[in-house]
């Protein structure tokens, strides 16, 4: 069953809304929406400008949940992959997300590489950049802040344009200098 992305657009304005709110997302920074504060971020367009685009995301004609394609100006975008409560756990977080990363470098050829970030707790997403094929290429200590006011380290994982064309992960040396 493939998957496929629809683009967000005005008229989406209250789906948005009900998916965001009536969802949570343990890991994300803000983990339960609030409808104010989505709303005021659809009417400005956090989910369509210059630099980002949203995607329902389906399979068939299910939606499993939604994901925004940032920095789209540069030569390395980022996502933010929400899955809905009742899709996660079941393994299509690599069919999404080896999908989107079709999407990405079919649809958009001057992309060179493609970037996701996460939390060190977030063990099944880390999990799902392996199994799609990404690399860990940071580890931030302490730089991801949770709902309590701590911090947790963010890990940010991103897969080459080639390694992607050819199936294979190019790897690197992680302590390279000396001192």
């Amino acid at each position: 069953m493939p998957i496929t992305f629809q683009a967000m657009q005005a008229a989406d304005t209250a789906q948005i809304v009900e998916f965001l709110c009536s969802n949570t997302f343990p890991f994300h920074v803000q983990s339960a929406p609030q409808t104010q504060e989505i709303r005021a971020g659809v009417e400005e367009g956090r989910w369509w400008n210059e630099e980002t685009q949203g995607y329902w995301i389906f399979q068939d004609d299910q939606l499993l949940g939604m994901v925004s394609l940032e920095d789209l100006c540069d030569a390395t975008p980022l996502f933010d992959l929400r899955l809905d409560q009742k899709h996660r756990g079941q393994g299509l977080g690599v069919v999404v997300l080896k999908a989107l990363t079709d999407f990405v470098f079919t649809a958009m050829p001057q992309i060179l590489r493609f970037e996701g970030q996460t939390r060190e707790d977030n063990i099944g997403m880390r999990k799902t950049f392996l199994r799609a094929g990404f690399l860990k290429e940071a580890h931030y200590r302490l730089g991801w802040p949770t709902g309590d006011g701590s911090y947790v380290a963010s890990l940010a994982y991103a897969i080459l344009r080639q390694d992607w064309e050819s199936g294979n992960v190019t790897p690197f040396l992680w302590e390279d200098l000396s001192a």
